[in-house]
């Protein structure tokens, strides 16, 4: 099955899939050229997941901006009875 480009994976899609590449890389079954292989890849999901973080963190920023009159507080779930 092919993989999808870097750029079309969800920040969560990334994430898990660089979490397989790591898992993959510390066996230490794979040879040379396929650990550089997956490597490099590891390196792009990586980057990738930060832009996306960074990306997401500013829209919250502007966000707050928008509603100065809000503020952020701590999630507190409401109790089912």
């Amino acid at each position: 099955m092919a993989r999808k480009k870097i750029e079309n994976l969800s920040f969560e899609e990334a994430l898990v899939e660089l979490e397989s590449i790591v898992d993959s890389l510390e066996k230490g079954d794979l040879n040379l050229e396929d650990s550089m292989t997956l490597f490099e890849r590891g390196l792009s999901l990586s980057q990738i997941s930060q832009v996306k973080l960074k990306d997401a963190e500013q829209k919250v920023q502007i966000l707050m901006q928008r509603h100065q009159d809000s503020s952020l507080a701590d999630f507190q779930p409401e109790e089912t009875e």
